[in-house]
């Protein structure tokens, strides 16, 4: 399927009336076009919904009013408003279609934000991006001036530029070579858009008796082969960080899993329960006495759902003394040993996973890395073909998700460990909806430097490749090399992952963790994780310095996982 998104690159009147003549287009060519507009100046003055009922006879979402995503900027919830949008187009799109057309946001003095936010609408769905630009009276070089400025908001993203198509109301018809003039410029600029129409005497309003009349007279202006070929063109698919978070919650919502949370009166982990009980995220279970809950409750003006449940480990410790007993048989656990080492709640936790009385558990908001794992080496053990337990971090990056391992787990990895962290990595990848294109990162690529450390990321490179050659793999690689386009076709023009990397696996838990650190807090980018690989059951640890959003998102991913492994 393909994405059409009309980007205005100044005050646009008449956008919807470009929109649904680029729909009858392909309506024209036997094909069943979608339309989508997330954004309108105002709710009650828009009548784009009658417009795309009578021209499409499809129900379109009501748009957000520009107010209302005034009010979630300023929030700071702008991603949250996009993670709707793709909600909403999610829900559209169910519908039987060949092509969807977006009508993006009209920029206005005061709301700087609305290109940025075209930006964000365009990666999370995914979508070719068309520019509009009204000539008015304006010069081919002034208008070409504003197609670039345009298209450099898009020039470091993953998001192709199908073209352009320039507007003009009866007043101001261009002459006939003005298309060609704005695109000499462009070109005189390093820059090469089609133009795929010159839209005349466009109506600033349109009525709904107009609609169908209007969208077939801007059809008709419309260039239908290039339009045709730019749907056809293969698109590469990548996962933008709105559309990552919502499919994540709505697979999770879907899991309906029970996950236990052993630090259940720390004051995160008690309001990420709260959230995730009112959003259907996942039952939660707080590992704790109900009034120290309360108490924290309280303190923080965190409301607590009437059907989360708490519990208060000494009710159930002695249920799980024989189990344990009999899991850890053979280390010579006595029933006195293991009354003891049950008063630890991420032990407790771990034992109510081992029996299936819980479906993940998620701790470290105040215990260590250790202190999550070695109970579930000790009584879930290593998955059957596991050879080690890594983890990944999903990185959040401005239009992309990225997959960083392990950055959490393992020291120093064996060249045997390191490459069955990339495997394991592109497999977590894959499972979240990231196509795995894996770099083995190191402070060289290919030969063109030496050394222990290249030679043991070679040598795991070479591993990965031979264990899975379905996969793509490649190393050793410098960062720059594996992320950054024009820099991997320079020093790895061969490779199919340089330059177009979605895993990045690093040599050792030095360079991982300072790297995975250095992105989350110096570029602002969520970090989701980090989540564990290579166990029987989902246990996952936090970070303790964990947002009450990254634990909601942790225990999305843990409910994910009971899935997976189920």
């Amino acid at each position: 399927m393909s994405q059409f998104l009309l980007v205005p690159t100044g005050s646009q009147a008449g956008l919807t009336g470009v929109g649904l003549g680029v729909a009858q287009i392909f309506l024209q060519a036997g094909q069943v076009p979608l339309y989508y507009k997330p954004v309108t100046a105002s709710t009650a003055a828009d009548n784009t919904v009658a417009l795309v009922q009578t021209v499409l006879q499809q129900t379109l979402p009501e748009p957000q009013s520009l107010n209302a995503l005034d009010e979630r900027v300023y929030q700071g919830q702008a991603d949250d408003a996009v993670e709707e949008f793709v909600a909403a187009f999610h829900q559209l799109a169910e519908a039987k279609h060949d092509v969807v057309v977006i009508e993006g946001a009209v920029p206005e003095a005061g709301r700087t934000y609305l290109p940025a936010q075209n930006v964000k609408i365009a990666a999370a769905l995914n979508a070719r991006v068309i520019l509009v630009a009204a000539i008015a009276n304006r010069t081919p070089a002034l208008v070409a001036a504003q197609l670039l400025l345009a298209a450099h908001d898009y020039a470091h993203g993953h998001t192709e530029i199908s073209g352009f198509i320039l507007t003009a109301d009866a007043e101001h018809a261009p002459a006939a070579d003005f298309a060609a003039e704005v695109q000499s410029e462009l070109t005189a600029h390093g820059y090469k858009l089609d133009c795929l129409g010159v839209v005349t005497a466009l109506p600033a309003e349109i009525d709904v008796a107009q609609a169908k009349d209007v969208a077939s007279a801007v059809a008709a202006q419309l260039n239908a082969q290039l339009l045709s070929a730019a749907q056809a063109k293969p698109l590469t698919e990548h996962l933008a960080p709105a559309a990552f978070r919502f499919q994540m919650m709505a697979r999770a919502r879907a899991a309906n899993k029970r996950i236990v949370l052993p630090e259940g009166s720390e004051p995160r982990t008690v309001a990420a329960a709260a959230i995730c009980e009112n959003k259907g995220i996942a039952r939660c279970v707080l590992l704790a006495k109900k009034e120290e809950v309360e108490a924290v409750a309280r303190e923080k003006n965190i409301q607590l759902p009437a059907s989360l449940e708490i519990i208060d480990p000494d009710t159930i410790r002695e249920r799980y003394v024989a189990p344990m007993v009999e899991l850890r048989k053979s280390k010579g656990l006595t029933p006195e040993q293991a009354t003891e080492q049950l008063q630890d709640t991420v032990v407790l936790g771990t034992m109510m996973l081992a029996t299936g009385d819980v479906d993940g558990l998620v701790s470290g908001a105040v215990h260590t890395t250790a202190n999550t794992i070695r109970p579930a080496l000790q009584l879930i053990k290593t998955a059957p073909g596991a050879s080690l337990v890594s983890s990944v971090f999903f990185m959040l990056m401005p239009d992309q998700v990225l997959v960083y391992g392990d950055c959490a787990v393992n020291p120093n990895p064996t060249a045997e460990q390191l490459a069955d962290i990339a495997i394991q990595s592109a497999d977590s990848a894959k499972a979240f909806g990231i196509e795995p294109k894996v770099a083995m990162i190191s402070y060289s690529t290919g030969s063109s430097g030496s050394g222990a450390d290249v030679e043991t990321v070679t040598a795991a490179t070479k591993l990965a490749q031979q264990k899975r050659p379905d996969l793509h793999i490649d190393g050793p690689l410098q960062y720059d090399a594996a992320s950054v386009p024009s820099v991997g076709r320079q020093k790895a023009p061969d490779s199919k992952v340089a330059g177009q990397a979605t895993v990045f696996v690093f040599p050792d838990l030095n360079t991982g963790n300072t790297t995975y650190k250095a992105v989350q807090r110096s570029a602002h980018v969520l970090s989701v994780g980090p989540m564990l690989q290579g166990l029987n059951k989902p246990v996952n640890d936090l970070s303790r310095g964990a947002l009450i959003e990254d634990i909601v998102y942790t225990i999305a991913l843990t409910a994910i996982q009971a899935v997976q492994m189920g």
